[in-house]
């Protein structure tokens, strides 16, 4: 059921291959920006400045795409997961407000600080932590990420974490951190197989997960409402590994890792004889193609921070962010 994410998606997979294919490199330094031979050297993904500077130009983007309904506003500030989730929710708004967002509140993101990874080649990246104005007492965690020094930085996971409550990432003398490999195998599951191992997780079970709201709860809630009355709802789950998708992981103090993560899940919702599919909310309605007789698919975008302990721990999922991006009536 996957599905091809469209020309934008494409030609930022050929910039990459691209971008692989060349012999010189721009990165960048705490002071600046050196020219270095090859991929291979190990330097900071971008200066705090500079960092600072792309939080402040995302926050401007979203809250301009927000009051207006527009996501063509911040389509240079966003990708990967959150892209999809933030193109569905304006698509919606706009569908059921065409004049612009009536409860429109700018956001504000304060108190920030930033982990920046050193680490050889593309994609660049880090991390920005802030208190947001929205969200209550829980803070915004954001994954900023780029393949080219010529594209602006675009946030491709956002998440609302309890301050305090992840572990802490490992930083050198100068305060920069590690970033981890997706193929690192001293870790309970390798940042790369993450995304389908907790696609099995939520449809076998097992024990790489450890219990929580995330896991183990999850799938009490999806048995309780796989049977009602007059209404069966599948689940299918995907994992979402490849270019904008792809995993980031931080190392922690532990020796663990911080990873990023992405999963795709559909919930096919079917009536029975003599029954009809529950009138869904506006914001469905705006985003769903064919005429919903007997069942409605609902197709949503997640992604999720977990940590990633040493070989023999159970991976635990700290939070995770979802939006509904289609739905097909039949």
């Amino acid at each position: 059921m996957s599905r091809d994410r469209g020309p934008r998606r494409l030609r930022r997979l050929d910039r990459r291959v691209l971008i692989a294919a060349s012999v010189t490199a721009l990165s960048l330094t705490a002071s600046g920006c050196v020219v270095v031979h090859g991929e291979r050297e190990v330097l900071p993904t971008t200066t705090r400045a500079e960092a600072a500077k792309a939080l402040q130009q995302f926050t401007t983007a979203y809250n301009a795409a927000d009051k207006a309904y527009d996501s063509s506003l911040d389509a240079d500030h966003v990708t990967g997961a959150l892209g999809d989730i933030d193109a569905a929710r304006l698509k919606a708004g706009h569908t059921n407000s065409p004049s612009g967002n009536p409860a429109h509140t700018p956001l504000t993101l304060t108190d920030a600080t930033f982990t920046i990874p050193k680490k050889a080649g593309w994609p660049r990246w880090f991390v920005a932590e802030a208190q947001g104005n929205k969200g209550g007492n829980l803070h915004w965690l954001l994954v900023f990420t780029r393949d080219d020094l010529n594209e602006p930085f675009q946030v491709a996971y956002l998440t609302l974490i309890t301050p305090g409550s992840l572990p802490k990432v490992k930083k050198d003398a100068a305060g920069w951190a590690e970033s981890v490999p997706a193929n690192a195998t001293e870790l309970a599951v390798p940042p790369g197989q993450l995304s389908k191992d907790y696609t099995t997780y939520l449809k076998s079970g097992g024990q790489t997960f450890a219990a929580g709201p995330h896991t183990s709860d999850w799938r009490s809630q999806r048995a309780k409402s796989a049977k009602k009355p007059g209404l069966v709802t599948q689940y299918i789950d995907e994992p979402v590994t490849s270019g904008d998708y792809a995993p980031l992981a931080l190392r922690t103090e532990d020796g663990g890792a911080l990873v990023f993560f992405t999963t795709r899940r559909f919930e096919k919702e079917t009536a029975a004889a003599g029954t009809s599919i529950p009138t869904p909310n506006a914001n469905v309605q705006a985003l769903t193609t064919g005429e919903i007789k007997q069942s409605l698919t609902l197709e949503f975008v997640s992604n999720g921070v977990a940590v990633d302990p040493k070989s023999g721990g159970q991976v635990s999922i700290e939070a995770r962010l979802e939006g509904l991006t289609s739905a097909e009536g039949s």
